[in-house]
């Protein structure tokens, strides 16, 4: 995918005014210089969501959530990077680099999504004219308007419908044998693919059309289940079916459930459990996982409670794991033998069903469980063993409160310490070691110039590189340099561009604490006290710098520094004292 340069991402985003994008979403009330509501992204009964149009960034003091327009976009709206770029171009009146475009967009997709939604219109026009596939839909207790939510349609029985329907010169004949809706022979007859099935349209996060579902009518027609191959639209593993349906239900969506078939969604559906979503015919993929959590916090896993389902279950362990940031929940519910969620639903109604969510098992104790499933915790060799089937798992737990409650849980089963179950991976990989004797600087200077920098980024503008106090061994230094460097090159860059440049970093989340301080004073009030802290980290480097060479002559000798630094040593120490 093409990288949105630099430059049109800081004139998008000082073009776009984040107060007008979040109150046309949010109701906000002005709070002196900034704006204040309830946040969209948590439950909270007083406001402690703040939107800044100075910084041109947002912060929740409650759940963290922050961010540009861009992320409150892709948070609120839950759109995907470029979709949230193009929109607010659309509005600035700007245009996305054409190049970018061009490489992150297949030159012939909007033909193929054509294509692909008119075979959809087509399916849905013969299921009015089909006895036999509406009679089966009835028979399933699907009404008209769940029909219609999921355009569900029916694909008649026959070689040549849908190409004698649409197949109406080559080039539609290519874009819709492209999108997987035709097969050929040995012999090069081509042919329609889905034939007398019940079909489900699989739409993609805009709502489009890029794939089908097919299910035969009668129990013993296989196969029972006939998917769209892969296409320049539609890669399974990435793609959840009902997930459209789900974002138009719901503003905010609490929780997913997760299914195997397209009927046990469409069921869900139907009995007033609108928050089902089905994998497509394969495992869960860690492209699902992440597109599961960026939607809602919570998601369970639902399925059969044979050998085959835990082993979906497992599946869909090892893909949730490295995703399970704090405030994020997965549970795996097990069905009883010969049930699935279709029968459970209508069987018990929604509020059975919700009961058994309720019920559901947490990730912690399935996999620990699962683990521990043929060891005797009784033994030593017992708990070594779970103690070493365990820790690169949880190894794959981001830093945060969930990753350390999993080791803790370890050392209760194992008496294995958390220490040696990884937690030293918390432990910085580089110390700034600091000359013995040298007076170490307040933390709080670079903390303050850092401060100040996100709230008025072109403070940087006061300073030339290169930076005096470059080679101070204090931590927070490489962080303040890289500000001051990244200011330097895009000198018009907002606070929440600045810090959207750090996502993914371990550093994001202190800056986005440091962001959301309510500094007093104006503009030459922080400009003043910029430049003293800068001042005196430049004093510290000096006095650190006489310091290194002062400990290599008591330990050789003068004769221990070269000429060069003899020099600099008398320039040093001259210049101390002069300041």
């Amino acid at each position: 995918m093409a990288r949105i340069p630099d430059a049109f991402i800081d004139d998008l985003l000082a073009r776009t005014d984040i107060v007008e994008l979040v109150g046309a979403r949010v109701p906000l009330k002005r709070q002196g210089k900034e704006y204040s509501a309830r946040c969209p992204f948590h439950d909270e009964r007083s406001p402690s969501f703040t939107v800044s149009p100075t910084k041109q960034f947002y912060h929740c003091f409650g759940c963290g959530a922050h961010g540009t327009a861009i992320s409150f976009l892709m948070n609120y709206d839950r759109l995907e990077f470029l979709d949230a770029v193009e929109e607010l171009a659309r509005h600035a009146g700007m245009e996305v680099p054409r190049d970018t475009q061009q490489r992150n967009a297949n030159p012939g997709s909007q033909g193929l999504f054509d294509a692909v939604e008119a075979a959809s219109k087509f399916f849905q026009k013969q299921l009015v004219s089909s006895d036999k596939a509406r009679a089966y839909l009835d028979g399933r207790g699907v009404s008209e308007a769940i029909r219609a939510q999921f355009a569900i349609g029916y694909a008649p029985d026959g070689f040549n419908a849908l190409r004698d329907a649409l197949g109406t010169d080559p080039r539609r004949m290519q874009l819709l044998e492209r999108a997987g809706l035709f097969s050929k022979n040995d012999s090069g007859r081509v042919y329609d693919k889905f034939r007398d099935r019940v079909m489900f349209p699989i739409h993609d996060r805009r709502g489009r059309t890029i794939a089908f579902g097919g299910r035969v009518l009668g129990k013993d027609d296989g196969p029972k289940y006939l998917n769209s191959p892969e296409t320049p639209l539609f890669h399974k593993g990435r793609e959840l079916y009902g997930l459209w349906q789900v974002r138009q239900a719901h503003n905010k969506i609490e929780r997913l459930v997760v299914v195997e078939g397209y009927m046990d969604v469409v069921a869900l559906f139907q009995h007033g459990v609108d928050t089902a979503v089905a994998t497509l015919g394969t495992a869960t993929t860690p492209d699902h996982a992440e597109l599961l959590f960026r939607n809602a916090p919570d998601v369970y896993f639902c399925f059969d409670g044979d050998r085959a389902g835990r082993g979906a279950a497992w599946k869909a362990v090892e893909s949730v794991l490295p995703r399970m940031k704090d405030g994020r929940q997965a549970f795996f519910l097990f069905l009883p033998e010969g049930e699935d969620p279709d029968t459970i639903v209508r069987s018990e109604g929604a509020e059975g069903f919700n009961a058994r969510l309720q019920a559901a098992t947490p990730l912690s104790q399935f996999l620990f469980d699962t683990l521990g499933a043929d060891v005797n915790l009784a033994t030593l060799e017992g708990k070594g063993r779970l103690a070493e089937r365990a820790k690169p798992l949880l190894a794959q737990i981001p830093d945060g409160a969930f990753g350390d409650l999993m080791r803790q849980r370890l050392t209760e089963l194992t008496g294995v310490g958390a220490r040696s179950a990884g937690a030293d991976t918390h432990v910085p990989a580089q110390r700034a070691r600091r000359p013995s004797g040298t007076p170490a600087p307040k933390r709080s200077l670079v903390r303050s110039a850092i401060t100040l920098l996100l709230q008025h980024p072109p403070l940087a503008l006061e300073l030339l590189p290169p930076f005096r106090f470059a080679g101070l061994q204090q931590p927070g230094v490489p962080l303040l340099i890289d500000l001051l460097q990244l200011v330097d090159a895009r000198p018009d860059i907002t606070t929440g561009a600045l810090i959207e440049h750090f996502e993914g970093r371990e550093e994001h989340a202190a800056l986005q604490k440091l962001a959301a301080e309510v500094v007093p004073g104006d503009v030459e009030m922080w400009r003043t006290t910029f430049m003293d802290a800068i001042d005196q980290l430049e004093r510290f480097r000096l006095r650190q710098r006489i310091e290194v060479l002062q400990e290599r002559v008591r330990d050789g000798g003068f004769s221990a520094l070269t000429a060069e630094e003899k020099a600099e040593l008398l320039q040093l120490q001259a210049a101390t004292r002069g300041a």
